[in-house]
């Protein structure tokens, strides 16, 4: 079926499967980065309640390092802001590539209209 339309036609096909594979993998980037926000909120929250003399560990690596409460908080939230600035930019990227694919869908559209005929100025 591909090979009734034009090398041009192809060509879009192939850019608009390339954009789409993009969105679906900020789409499972920005879906890990969600369940590490929240992993870390919950991790948060647990040291909020805990007593500021409680004993806490950290984990680093295969190790678990005994830490101070506060400076594990601050750790958890910086960490939290770093989460959400890739969230942000992520969405950013998103709203490019759905900018990007309607674009093409729409030039795409334009090109089987015209069937060919030549009178597109791209």
């Amino acid at each position: 079926m591909s090979s009734e339309f034009s090398p041009q036609v192809q060509n879009q096909i192939a850019q608009i499967q390339q954009v789409q594979q993009q969105a679906q993998t900020l789409a499972m980037q920005k879906s890990q980065i969600d369940v590490m926000i929240k992993e870390t909120e919950m991790a948060v929250e647990e040291l909020e309640k805990s007593a500021d003399d409680a004993v806490v560990y950290k984990s680093v690596g295969e190790l678990m390092i005994k830490s101070d409460k506060a400076s594990l908080l601050t750790s958890l939230k910086e960490r939290q802001e770093s989460f959400s600035l890739r969230v942000q930019s992520i969405e950013r990227q998103e709203e490019r590539l759905n900018s990007r694919f309607k674009q093409l869908q729409e030039q795409l559209q334009s090109m089987i209209g015209t069937s060919g005929g030549g009178e597109d100025e791209d």
